[in-house]
């Protein structure tokens, strides 16, 4: 856990251990490799709870039925974003708009490496025909995709976003 990588679940559980997680602006997200990490201040993911500013403690969390699309959907619409882990195959990498779609990412439990923010979801007509999609925050920046964010395409568990799906119970 922490700059090692993980799970949202995972990450949840560390802020219930913890008793609560900085803000983001006082948390920010740094790509630094754990070897690089010889000394607690070369290590951003390290959280000092004594620094006085907790930005949120979470009580528990909940993960959604897996594969289920309309649990997710559900979910961003009564709850707000949900956290979920993708197959962010090469595909992906390249994304710079539209819906992302494509049949060489897996919806596996294993096929799954990267945890992201989906945030909503809507469609689009494309061709005379809507086209259904969630709209998902990444971490790879505001250069990357559409300011930072993807449409995936919805009703096909498009590269496992509904596989593994997490909300904290924020307190």
């Amino acid at each position: 856990m922490g700059c090692g990588g993980g799970l949202p679940s995972q990450a949840f559980q560390y802020v219930i251990d913890n008793k609560g997680i900085d803000t983001e602006a006082r948390y920010p997200l740094a790509s630094v490799w754990i070897s690089d990490c010889t000394a607690p201040e070369l290590c951003p993911c390290t959280y000092n709870q004594s620094a006085g500013a907790v930005g949120a403690v979470v009580a528990s969390y909940t993960s959604l039925p897996a594969g289920s699309e309309a649990a997710l959907a559900h979910a961003l619409a009564t709850v707000g974003p949900i956290s979920v882990c993708i197959d962010a195959e090469q595909g992906l990498q390249f994304y710079s708009g539209g819906v992302f779609s494509s049949r060489s990412c897996g919806s596996a439990r294993t096929d799954l490496n990267h945890a992201v923010l989906a945030v909503g979801y809507g469609s689009v007509p494309v061709n005379g025909t809507e086209v259904e999609y969630y709209i998902v925050k990444n971490s790879w920046g505001r250069s990357w995709g559409m300011d930072g964010y993807v449409l995936f395409a919805r009703g096909s568990n498009m590269c496992g976003i509904a596989t593994l799906a997490t909300y904290p119970s924020v307190i």
